[in-house]
């Protein structure tokens, strides 16, 4: 029985060494874990935006949009006296051609071989009577 004992003691002694490494292992890894948990949570407090942050963006696109709100308005103005112009230009040209128009009906009242200046022939008709 003597000799039971010992051994007993040696097996329990190895249970507890092991017992003993494998939870210090187990400390060595969770130890490791938090550490590399806290290096990604400071990663992520360093991406992350504050609220000032939020509010600065906020502040330069509100400026950015007006500005662009202001270039197009700019644009508009522009686009629409360009057409104002033009609308004037094209409403005398309109007055111009129909006064043409007018005295050319009346030349080839009179004189119909005016057409083929035109390079138009006169109506059969007109021919016949010059």
């Amino acid at each position: 029985m003597s000799n039971q004992r010992p051994d007993d003691s040696n097996d329990l002694l190895n249970f507890i060494a092991t017992t003993v490494e494998t939870m210090r292992d187990r400390m060595v890894t969770i130890e490791e874990r938090m550490v590399t948990m806290d290096e990604r949570m400071a990663t992520m407090d360093e991406r992350m935006a504050t609220k000032s942050d939020l509010a600065r963006l906020e502040s330069r696109m509100d400026a950015g949009f007006a500005a662009v709100r202001g270039d197009i308005e700019q644009v508009q103005l522009r686009v629409d006296s360009i057409e104002r112009a033009l609308r004037a230009r094209l409403d005398q040209m309109e007055t111009e051609i129909s006064r043409l128009r007018s005295v050319l009906y009346l030349l080839v009242k009179d004189k119909p071989e005016i057409l083929r200046l035109l390079g138009q022939t006169p109506p059969a008709a007109d021919v016949g009577q010059q």
